[in-house]
């Protein structure tokens, strides 16, 4: 497919444990405290949780919108879930959508099969779906993301508002140094303004001009001038990559999708695409003031040498800074110390085998234009990727296309081992990992604990849905 051709087709009521109760909208205006009573968290008690989620279509109020979003509960975004390592979850899931649903716990290593982190199951309109499991005793702390995953409706669905954060407490947050910061969730989410239709942008996945920090456009987050704040950062967009940046301070990355890193590392800018997750730490400064969280120009299309398609990548000046949210200092604190170290993370062992994963577009049968893994397009039927429980892999991610393609690998977190055969600097933990335009990235997963069937595919949901995604079978 040439240039032009690309480009011709890229513009074409539920009871609710420990929440509130449920509503039909709710004011999301500017400069309103993020900490604020904006979301319900949902913790479990006694090593249980049990919440009814109620997917629909709600009256919102958020400014530029069509005043109509896809909710949990009335929510957007959804209930903010806090779990315990070994916590038994009760999740009843009921389907008010005009479409069917299901629910997908990105990032959580449990099963793929039965009622835990199923995504072959279908909640048809009306229906309810009971979902059970038990969180591993040795689950590792992070920050999650629960959300559709219905193939053939989960795009619409994503990018019509459904999702929420999910969190799982642990040795992290129990850090000194840690523990004492001010922790804030930011939930980031792109949504359809009024006039914006739906199915625009689909071959590049589609993204809403609304920019929303925890359903509010351009929230104030307050914090202590001198003390630390944690911000959990959640990008729960369609398609939307989140490069961030906050003005006159750095970010001390302590933890990604996975979990918390050895030692933070710091950093001026933060790239978040979509699924993905981050853990950062600001010493926010003890002279104090008004600071914008920007929101940086990225460009998805485009590989180095094709002139104006790659323009606006991570690193370029051109196009204007959006501000997301405004940290407003009130009182102050003695200055609060970074911590020095943080958890091991585990290298894994040299990997048994390597396999090769081809992303790029193209012609599918009886589907016109696709998105193709390995030259193919996504067969419900077919198992594309047999591994063997307890089997260390490396696979080689390869993206000869002219767009960035988030992967993602469900259960069983990643580790970068290089990107074009740099080592990668330091070890981390992620379930989403970027593939950009001309680049191999070799990742190393470790298959745990749990046989059955599940999925990877790219994170731009509508690539997955018009096919860049493959079924893999764990055998035990």
């Amino acid at each position: 497919m040439n240039r032009r051709s690309f480009l011709a087709l890229a513009a074409g009521g539920a009871a609710v444990a420990s929440a509130t109760a449920l509503r039909s909208g709710w004011s999301a205006g500017p400069r309103r405290n993020i900490s604020s009573a904006t979301t319900s968290v949902v913790r479990s008690k006694a090593g249980v949780l049990e919440l009814d989620l109620v997917a629909q279509e709600t009256a919102i109020r958020i400014p530029g919108t069509s005043g109509r979003a896809l909710t949990y509960n009335g929510l957007l975004p959804g209930p903010q879930i806090e779990l315990q390592p070994g916590d038994a979850v009760r999740i009843h899931l009921h389907n008010r959508l005009n479409q069917p649903t299901n629910l997908h716990y990105h990032g959580l290593h449990i099963p793929p099969d039965g009622t835990a982190d199923n995504v072959f199951l279908r909640v048809a309109p009306g229906q309810q779906q009971s979902y059970s499991f038990s969180l591993p005793a040795n689950h590792p702390a992070g920050l999650f993301h629960y959300h559709p995953h219905h193939h053939g409706t989960v795009a619409d669905q994503v990018f019509g508002g459904l999702g929420g954060a999910l969190l799982v407490r642990g040795d992290l947050d129990r850090n000194p140094e840690v523990q004492a910061a001010q922790e804030e969730v930011l939930v980031l989410k792109d949504l359809p303004a009024a006039n914006e239709r739906s199915g625009s942008g689909v071959m590049l996945g589609r993204e809403g001009s609304v920019l929303s920090v925890n359903g509010q456009v351009n929230p104030e987050l307050q914090v202590a001038a001198g003390g630390l704040l944690r911000l959990r950062l959640l990008n729960a967009s369609n398609a939307r990559f989140w490069r961030l940046a906050l003005e006159g301070h750095t970010m001390h990355l302590i933890a990604t999708d996975g979990g918390a890193l050895e030692e933070p590392v710091p950093l001026q800018e933060l790239l978040l695409v979509p699924g993905e997750r981050a853990d950062v730490l600001v010493q926010v400064t003890p002279k104090g003031g008004r600071f914008r969280l920007n929101r940086l120009p990225y460009r998805r299309l485009g590989r180095p040498g094709m002139g104006g398609m790659g323009m606006g990548r991570a690193g370029s000046s051109q196009g204007q800074a959006d501000v997301i949210a405004t940290v407003t200092t009130i009182g102050a604190v003695a200055p609060q110390p970074l911590p020095q170290q943080l958890l091991a993370v585990e290298e894994l062992p040299s990997p048994v085998r390597t396999r090769r994963f081809v992303m790029n577009h193209g012609m599918a049968p009886g589907m016109g234009m696709a998105f193709l893994l390995n030259g193919q397009s996504y067969n419900h039927a077919r198992i594309d990727t047999r591994v063997q429980l307890g089997d260390t892999e490396d696979w080689e991610l390869v993206n000869t296309g002219v767009m960035d393609h988030p992967f993602h690998l469900h259960v069983n977190p990643m580790q970068v081992v290089s990107r074009n055969d740099r080592p990668e600097a330091y070890r981390a933990w992620r379930d989403v990992v970027l593939v950009r335009p001309g680049e191999t990235v070799r990742v190393r997963t470790r298959f745990s604990d749990f046989a059955g069937k599940s999925v990877y595919h790219c994170h731009i949901l509508d690539h997955e849905e018009l096919g860049m995604m493959g079924n893999i079978l764990i055998e035990g």
